[in-house]
């Protein structure tokens, strides 16, 4: 039986990453604040390398993320770290930024690349516009419904890739303080701080939502109130042949992450085995999946099963 769709994750550490391939992860996402966006945890050269081995002596790929937005004084160190990728032996570079295409070109001709710029892969015209440009994955965009990916799948050129579960961004700007302007402006929202490590909420009475914002060297980012899960939702994917389903843990503990990663296994496992089985289970992979969550944290299915609007 075929195994499914590659099970993508995000370590926060090295040390995360031989439990995460115990626990059915076929590849990580791994990168450093300098070139990717909202990682989970934070990789240096030095440990980047480390993450690369671990993760081969796992059995399992190792991504490097380099999906940031670059200005001009940032190009030149492009071909420098897309070198040090290729020279560790990274599987993958995830960008979006056409800049990072362009280096690799002369840096790292052979190292396959992943589109992912978050917003704009809704469709697979474009999806093939960047396979014809170098790109061997299209990442989708977290804001389009069920039927739009599996009809992506079915007209792309290249591998697709989803994320299944976790946080996800609804704001992103390359300035910082945005917590004040609100504030200036004396909008409902309010910063509201809970912790030294990223901790911060924008906070809507209205809805008595909590929206987690933290800002870094690439800008302001303001998440979702809510976790995405799809684990009672998979089966249309799986017959669609998505090539990878990609579990986010941003802002997430290194516990939670690999006991979601152990659930997806699980559940993809037994639809590849026992469709009939699986059905039968929808609701108590999504009860499991609910037991897993932070207090404060509901699940939702995200835009999978509604139009975006805005």
């Amino acid at each position: 039986m075929d195994k499914g769709p590659e099970l993508l994750v995000t370590p926060l550490s090295v040390e995360d990453i031989a439990p995460l391939a115990e626990a059915g992860a076929d590849a990580v996402l791994i990168g450093e604040e300098a070139y990717g966006l909202r990682l989970a945890g934070e990789f240096d050269r030095g440990e980047l390398k480390k993450a690369v081995e671990a993760a081969h002596t796992a059995g399992i790929k190792a991504y490097v993320a380099m999906n940031a937005i670059f200005h001009n004084d940032q190009v030149n160190d492009l071909f420098d770290y897309l070198r040090y990728v290729k020279e560790i032996k990274g599987d993958a570079v995830v960008f979006g930024d056409p800049a990072v295409l362009m280096a690799a070109r002369e840096a790292a001709p052979d190292l396959p690349l992943h589109w992912n710029t978050e917003t704009t892969a809704t469709n697979w015209f474009t999806a093939n516009y960047w396979g014809e440009k170098g790109a061997k994955r299209a990442v989708l965009a977290r804001e389009i419904n069920l039927d739009a990916v599996v009809e992506t799948k079915e007209n792309a050129n290249v591998e697709i890739e989803v994320q299944v579960h976790g946080m996800t961004a609804m704001f992103q700007s390359k300035r910082r303080l945005v917590g004040n302007y609100m504030e200036y402006q004396g909008k409902s929202l309010k910063v509201e701080r809970r912790s030294k490590d990223r901790g911060m909420f924008l906070y809507d009475p209205e809805r008595d939502a909590k929206y987690p914002i933290f800002e870094d060297s690439n800008g302001t980012h303001i998440m979702s109130p809510n976790d995405m899960c799809i684990i009672d939702e998979l089966d249309e994917m799986l017959d669609a042949g998505v090539d990878s389903f990609k579990i986010d843990g941003i802002l997430k503990d290194a516990e939670y992450i690999r006991n979601v990663t152990a659930l997806y296994r699980e559940a993809i496992d037994l639809y590849r085995n026992s469709p009939d089985e699986y059905n039968e289970k929808r609701e108590d992979f999504l009860k499991a999946a609910e037991a897993l969550q932070p207090e404060h944290r509901s699940l939702d299915t995200g835009f999978f099963f509604k139009e975006t609007v805005y």
